[in-house]
């Protein structure tokens, strides 16, 4: 929004608009403007770390409480915000919520959702952010003609609603019978839930496998210490490797901004918002797809062919930006339509597979001992390259210009080879038998023993 922009970033309005010398890639390169979108990552950053300890501590759900008060906070801080230091510490605020709310609800989904569901009902979570960015979206689009500075206020002050949603709805959410038997042993309250939750009585198999997991977890005095050992390997890797690779797709460019990147192809300011609301609506439209096919076509398929359509997606726009679209002036009309087409169907391949699957399977790879450091570790280094991306992408953008899109591009080439080789299947496995998947892999099985191993252990 141009007030936004005007009131909070002034050398930056005045590129965009008077300054016909710069660069169509470096209108925007600002570090003041970077340092406030990526202010909420680096804040969420530090905030997973802390949130594993106290999910393991006190349950799943205080820690979706403590992230919904703080996105209210940021929320109420962002809209009220007269300078940009208070804008800038709204997001802060709303970075510390999204890291207690990143570890802990996947977390939460997982262990609630039956083995033969559990992909469709974790990747709710990503459908849910996705909603959220269109409503958001939608709301810029809406209060962009507001003027006076009243309607960037209403934008970031209605974040509210949903921090509100989400910190009464954990209010009646039960907590998980993994984490009732991890922190007190009270098997009746857990089964009690379990049999709640299932709608049925018979789950004593299921309590039985999170009892023994149980136990296995309350020797584990320092799961930090412990996730580095060579049986934990594999999910070490997948923790740091997936989170790493689902932000160097290049998807937070579109999420962060994709007003910017149309007004850069040359698209007007409403248009630019309205093109946001579209590339919006494909990913949630291909998330809800990924929902009602991951747990029948599995994991791995869905990876390897979202990678390979981002893949052909990002070089082309590269190609027609490269050959098109200059320092000076923008793309035609019917190009800047390719272009956008392109971008939705890169952002297609992304809400089909490594947009939900980048938080599913790190949240079901994880036996219960080393489960709330695993996912703080894949929460932590989601947030650290997404702050590293947001914080370098508009300079970036400026020195490789259309080469960007071919540097991303290389990395999905890499990301798709690497699931290819190392990442087993997991689609309706029990989560407390995940480590099966490991023990038959053609390499990690020589880190962490065979399947025939396992049997010599348990007879000797």
């Amino acid at each position: 929004m141009e007030p936004f922009l005007e009131k909070f970033f002034p050398d930056v309005y005045k590129k965009m608009k008077e300054d016909n010398s710069i660069s169509n890639y470096c209108k925007f390169d600002s570090q003041l403007l970077t340092s406030f979108t990526s202010s909420l990552y680096l804040a969420g950053l530090v905030a997973s770390l802390f949130a594993s300890s106290l999910t393991r501590a006190f349950g799943r759900k205080p820690s979706i409480l403590f992230g919904g008060a703080a996105f209210l906070a940021g929320a109420a801080l962002g809209g009220a915000a007269q300078n940009v230091y208070m804008l800038i510490f709204g997001r802060v605020l709303l970075g510390i919520g999204v890291g207690f709310a990143n570890q802990a609800v996947p977390l939460y989904l997982s262990e609630m959702a039956p083995a033969r569901f559990r992909g469709a009902i974790n990747n709710s979570f990503q459908l849910s952010i996705g909603i959220g960015i269109l409503i958001a979206n939608l709301i810029n689009f809406g209060t962009e003609k507001i003027r006076d500075n009243r309607g960037w206020r209403i934008s970031l002050a209605l974040a509210s609603v949903p921090a509100l949603i989400l910190t009464i709805g954990a209010l009646f959410l039960p907590e998980t019978p993994n984490s009732v038997i991890q922190r007190s042993n009270d098997y009746e309250k857990a089964t009690r839930i379990l049999r709640k939750v299932r709608g049925t009585e018979d789950v004593q198999a299921e309590i039985e496998d999170i009892i023994k997991a149980s136990e296995t977890s309350k020797t584990i005095k320092n799961p930090f210490k412990n996730i580095i050992q060579r049986e934990y390997r594999p999910q070490l890797v997948m923790s740091i490797a997936i989170p790493f690779f689902q932000q160097v797709t290049g998807i937070n460019v579109i999420a962060f901004y994709a007003p910017i990147l149309f007004r850069t192809i040359g698209l007007g300011e409403s248009a630019s918002l309205m093109s946001a609301v579209v590339t919006g609506a494909v990913g949630i439209c291909t998330t809800f797809l990924s929902m009602l096919i991951v747990d029948r076509v599995g994991r791995r398929s869905l990876l390897i062919y979202g990678g390979f359509c981002m893949f052909i997606m990002q070089n082309i726009v590269g190609a027609i930006m490269a050959a098109k679209l200059g320092d000076h002036g923008g793309l035609s009309k019917v190009d800047a339509f390719v272009v956008l087409m392109l971008i939705c169907l890169y952002v297609a391949g992304f809400g089909l597979s490594w947009g939900p699957l980048g938080w599913l399977i790190p949240s079901e790879i994880f036996p219960l001992q080393i489960r709330s450091a695993g996912q703080s570790i894949t929460v932590a280094v989601n947030f650290l390259f997404t702050f590293i991306v947001g914080q370098t992408f508009l300079t970036m953008l400026c020195h490789f210009k259309y080469g960007l899109f071919f540097f991303f591009g290389g990395w999905v080439a890499l990301m798709t080879a690497f699931v290819y080789l190392l990442l087993p299947e997991t689609k309706n496995l029990p989560i407390e038998q995940m480590n099966k998947v490991w023990r038959k892999h053609w390499y990690w099985r020589r880190l962490v023993g065979s399947d025939n191993e396992e049997k010599v252990d348990q007879y000797d």
